[in-house]
């Protein structure tokens, strides 16, 4: 019934589309790696400085994500949404007014609160309990707005860089996405009324058919059991990898393609592209998400990521930017679709969300080290080489690592 799109339809349709309105918003985060160059230029920061000052938003997302939760459960994911862009908006037009060190820690922090709301957390809840069949699907093209809306924030200030200013950017993006993003949300976003349920199970006259028993269903391991898992350690550590070198390439990339002779728009675009092609990642593999083994699937998608870290080693050679580009952003964005299959895989899904959730908290360690790792080092050597270096070894450790996943027993 309703063929590959399932319960994508009618209202579900409008959620799903107001779902992506909220990521494109998380596109947002991608325009500080987009400006760094200038920023830098004009402000005088040092790259391990401005690292450091980026802390704040993961930290702040991680410890923000709880109290996310508990508001979307009893208030819904519209009003969320609606705050956090809101927020988000106003925070990058107050960009363009940057001038010291501890306003760009403040306005970091309250990006952080602001990613948070718009984040996978509330998004995910609200198509989740709207849209059964291809609901992997669902999340993909949800999912997939926050590497649209980096790719063309990116673009947007390569453009922008070309009559203006950074200032300008940050200004026109931030008052964008409110005049552009908060009523699509506001018009597409519901929750599911008392009584609904999912199209697919609807009898022929439109009311409820009777659910599926639920017998036989595996428990799954709570958080407690999970814990003791060699599993659970090995994808927390994998995690922490995967942020370390993710969000520290992204924080440098452009300033890497500037300093390795890349002109700034060409290295501007290079990184939009990375992000863009998140889109066809996420999709691609939301349509594949019921088929697909989630062990193998896990694997490939770190061994990709591997290749990706091995390529940026030996840019500038002829070829390897676009390898690297393409590799790096395919692989890194997949990971946002694979990681929930593999820990439903190992552990069941009656606890996912505990414990995915304790997982995700390698995001406050790994991906505030990261940058900051990459910024100093390259502050200390002159180049990124070094870090480049680190961020390879750990990713075929890591890939490593992961051969030792299991199904765990429940």
């Amino acid at each position: 019934m309703g063929g590959w799109l399932g319960d994508i339809r009618g209202r579900g349709a409008a959620v799903v589309l107001g779902g992506l309105a909220a990521q494109l918003a998380l596109g947002c985060l991608y325009l500080g790696g987009a400006l760094a160059p200038p920023l830098l230029e004009e402000l005088g920061f040092s790259r391990g400085d401005f690292s450091t000052a980026r802390i704040p938003t993961n930290a702040v997302v991680a410890l923000a994500s709880p109290a996310v939760g508990a508001l979307t459960y009893r208030l819904g994911a519209r009003p969320v949404l609606a705050a956090s862009i809101a927020l988000l908006g106003l925070v990058y037009a107050g960009m363009s007014a940057l001038q010291s060190f501890w306003q760009l820690v403040a306005l970091n922090a309250a990006i952080g609160v602001a990613v948070a709301g718009v984040g996978d957390i509330a998004v995910g809840s609200v198509v989740a309990r709207w849209v059964e069949r291809s609901r992997g699907l669902a999340l993909g093209i949800v999912y997939s707005g926050s590497n649209l809306g980096g790719g063309l924030v990116s673009l947007l200030a390569a453009w922008i860089l070309g009559f203006g200013d950074w200032r300008d950017a940050y200004r026109w993006v931030g008052l964008g996405a409110v005049a552009l993003l908060l009523p699509a949300v506001l018009a597409g976003v519901r929750e599911p009324p008392a009584g609904f349920a999912y199209p697919s199970r609807r009898a022929a006259g439109g009311v409820a058919a009777a659910p599926e028993p639920a017998a036989g269903e595996p428990e799954g391991l709570p958080l407690a059991a999970a814990l003791r898992t060699r599993s659970f350690w090995l994808l927390l550590a994998a995690l922490f990898v995967f942020y370390f070198y993710f969000i520290g390439v992204n924080a440098h990339m452009a300033l890497f393609f500037r300093d390795v002779g890349i002109p700034t728009q060409t290295a501007l675009q290079s990184y939009a592209a990375a992000i863009a092609l998140g889109v066809v990642a996420k999709l691609g593999i939301g349509l594949l998400a019921d088929r697909w083994p989630a062990r193998a699937a896990l694997l490939l998608n770190f061994g990709v990521v591997t290749l990706a870290s091995f390529l940026l080693l030996g840019i500038p050679a002829p070829g390897l930017r676009p390898a690297f580009v393409a590799t790096h952003g395919i692989a890194t964005a997949a990971q946002n679709v694979v990681y929930p299959l593999i820990v439903a895989h190992c552990f069941g899904v009656r606890h996912m969300a505990q414990i995915y959730g304790v997982l995700m908290l390698a995001l406050l360690p790994g991906g505030s080290l990261g940058p900051v790792f990459a910024g100093y080092l390259f502050d200390a050597l002159g180049s990124y080489e070094v870090a480049f270096r680190v961020f390879a070894g750990l990713n075929a450790l890591a890939l490593l690592a992961l051969f030792a996943v299991r199904r765990e027993k429940f």
